[in-house]
């Protein structure tokens, strides 16, 4: 899945400075400070930790009260979401927890076809990212039959496909596996294993972030825990356990 220019591993991609967001006098986030540079991060913590919505700074989703965000990645130069809003998504490939929220044509042709129908390109040029993005995470031979003849798992790679068709910098995932079984997780795993641009993630699945570069454990929208993933799911485990 070879797509030049992308962002290597030791250059920050990414970073988040004093980044807080107060919604209805709640504390969301809460003085998040992060430097992304791996290739592969994901972020853990219980549900309405915050995961979920600091992943939504990457492409002003989600703007921040105060603090900021700067990515930095190939063909971009220092880009704030908040600020640039169009540029961040165009950048940013973000795909949502449940599939279906992002498939929405009959077929995956078509609805990888859709995600390209903003860059105007040559309908040779079209068709072939829709074969190649694809291909690329297995769903060639599934390319016409009906969207709903899909497991759970292909509907998912199916929507990583479409983003990835669009030549995204940076992948973002919101855990991605969640509604999974163990087979269709694998499949999953394995694409965003083969992706040589920058992902990051969100996950409850410890097998998945302990195949990443670097675990962040979020909780109460702070940072808690941020490092190598094996000491840092084990904090993560014991604050889970409430040790």
């Amino acid at each position: 899945m070879h797509r030049p220019g992308v962002a290597g591993q030791g250059q920050v991609y990414a970073r988040f400075d004093g980044v807080r967001l107060v919604v209805d006098g709640y504390v969301v986030l809460d003085r998040i400070d992060l430097a992304l540079h791996e290739r592969r991060v994901a972020l853990v913590g219980a549900n309405g930790s915050g995961k979920s919505t600091l992943l939504r700074c990457f492409n002003a989703l989600v703007v921040p009260s105060s603090g900021g965000v700067v990515l930095d990645l190939p063909g971009t130069g220092a880009l704030d979401p908040a600020r640039s809003p169009a540029a961040a998504r165009t950048a940013v490939g973000f795909v949502f927890t449940d599939p279906d929220a992002q498939v929405v044509m009959p077929t995956p042709a078509e609805d990888v076809a859709l995600s390209l129908r903003r860059l105007r390109l040559p309908r040779h040029e079209r068709d072939r990212r829709v074969r190649q993005a694809l291909a690329d995470v297995g769903l060639a031979d599934r390319a016409d039959v009906p969207v709903g003849e899909l497991s759970s798992g292909q509907r998912q790679l199916l929507a990583v496909a479409a983003v990835l068709a669009t030549g995204p910098r940076l992948l973002v995932l919101d855990e991605p596996t969640t509604l999974l079984d163990r087979r269709n997780t694998r499949l999953v795993r394995r694409t965003v294993e083969a992706l040589d641009i920058p992902v990051v993630l969100a996950t409850h699945d410890l097998g998945l972030a302990a195949g990443c570069d670097r675990v962040v454990v979020v909780d109460a929208g702070r940072v808690v825990a941020d490092g190598a993933p094996d000491p840092v799911l084990d904090v993560y485990r014991r604050l889970m356990d409430g040790d």
